[in-house]
């Protein structure tokens, strides 16, 4: 079983106060976050919801310091990452989060549990421990006899649950998904946000992007997010599949 949950559940894992973010492309500038706050508690299961274009995949790299802000501030941890330099922000990143993608991001020429060692090996973990670590979670996430296929043997719904086994092996605080339900068919969906529920059960810390009602039906919280504001943030009860 994969557990979390510790002293730090009910806690304000993440902290975010007024982040604003803005694109800029020659002389235009783009606003895209207005001064948005919100805290996420260990342990939660969070989505992210709203209209297309209104900022969500952009409030989520910003939250887990994939990109810059322009003011505001985010404590992960009890750290501010923005404050952070490059190079201890990036580290944190890789030891403290996993991160699932609509994309899958996994690389072909290697196979399943090749992908899912990749971080550990990029965190100096030894590799037959990596290849270990690798190995259980893939069975975790029932694909232990999909080890040795590459990304283009597997289903879309194989592939996206290799890409949640490589966010999970380091163990992180907190899984960041982007959309991971986007690119898969009803029923591969569906099995998805199951694995999504079962782990935050276990007392993982989810925060989901997604256009997806079956996802944020099962969250603890929907953040809706419109014109770059938080309009609404409410607790739905989670409902059973």
């Amino acid at each position: 079983m994969i557990s979390t949950r510790d002293d730090e559940s009910g806690r304000a894992l993440i902290r975010a106060h007024e982040i604003v973010k803005t694109y800029r492309s020659g002389d235009m500038t783009v606003p895209v976050l207005g001064g948005v706050s919100l805290e996420i508690e260990a342990g939660e299961f969070v989505t992210i919801v709203g209209p297309s274009g209104t900022g969500k995949s952009t409030l989520m790299n910003c939250l887990s310091g994939i990109d810059t802000i322009d003011s505001g501030s985010v404590i992960i941890d009890g750290l501010d990452i923005h404050a952070l330099p490059d190079r201890r922000r990036t580290a944190h990143r890789a030891r403290r989060m996993g991160f699932v993608f609509q994309s899958f991001n996994l690389i072909p020429v290697l196979d399943a549990v090749e992908n899912v060692e990749l971080p550990l090996l990029a965190a100096a973990v030894k590799p037959a421990e990596a290849r270990e670590r690798a190995h259980a979670m893939l069975a975790r996430v029932g694909l232990a006899d999909r080890a040795r296929h590459r990304p283009g043997e597997l289903s879309g719904g194989q592939q996206q649950r290799v890409a949640v086994a490589r966010a999970l092996v380091g163990n992180p605080a907190v899984i960041w998904a982007d959309e991971p339900t986007g690119n898969l068919d009803s029923s591969t969906a569906a099995t998805v946000v199951e694995l999504f529920a079962e782990l935050n059960e276990n007392g993982q810390t989810i925060v989901i992007v997604t256009h997806d009602t079956a996802i944020a039906t099962r969250a603890d919280r929907t953040i809706e997010l419109v014109d770059g504001r938080v309009a609404t943030a409410f607790s739905a009860e989670r409902k059973q599949p």
